[in-house]
């Protein structure tokens, strides 16, 4: 952590902001197959929506949601929890991809980030963000960058005061964040909390 600390803070715009927020490695969910379905559960709703749906999610099922038990449910039963449909679709879909293919931890955690991101984002509902998050909190992975992330997005146009827009601005953002490599994780845990306390 103090290599990575000296190594971003020769970034002088991102050094101020570490000053400010200092550096908060999230805990790590090792767990990729329920992570994923998480993922999935909690897109797009308010921080206080998505604990109450993940929690009654998990009361649906004795003790765990294995990929069997969430087959054998009827679309209907895990709508209740308060799912749409099309989160229904994901959910067994990731359940599907777990028993035909393989998303043990001993497997994923043996691929590289690219490798990773081809693996999962084959799973119809995970795309690049929530393969991304994935390697982020759940496997640990130190050097990946979220550009499509929103907050991330705001947080680095704010700070480096850049004005392109569209594939320029990616390109931009992403000329930002070699200089972050091999620690872009950490540099957007610092911006996502730095955007935060905001």
């Amino acid at each position: 952590m103090k290599r990575a600390l000296e190594h971003l803070r020769q970034d002088e715009k991102l050094g101020k902001i570490i000053d400010e927020v200092g550096l908060r490695i999230p805990k790590q969910h090792p767990d990729v197959y329920f992570t994923l379905l998480r993922s999935i559960v909690e897109q797009q709703l308010s921080l206080k929506a998505a604990a109450t749906i993940w929690k009654r999610f998990l009361n649906l099922f004795d003790d765990y949601p294995h990929p069997n038990n969430i087959l054998n449910h009827d679309d209907d039963y895990l709508k209740s929890c308060g799912l749409s449909y099309q989160k229904v679709n994901y959910i067994k879909n990731i359940a599907r991809f777990a028993i035909e293919k393989d998303l043990s931890d001993s497997y994923v955690n043996a691929l590289n980030d690219d490798e990773v991101l081809k693996y999962l984002t084959q799973i119809k509902g995970v795309g690049r963000w929530t393969t991304e998050m994935i390697l982020m909190f759940s496997m640990g992975r130190k050097n990946v960058f979220p550009v499509d992330d929103l907050v991330i997005r705001k947080a680095m146009i704010s700070l480096y005061g850049v004005q392109s827009q569209n594939q320029a601005l990616i390109q931009e953002l992403e000329a930002i964040a070699e200089g972050w490599m091999p620690y872009r994780s950490y540099a957007c845990f610092v911006l996502w909390d730095w955007k935060d306390g905001k």
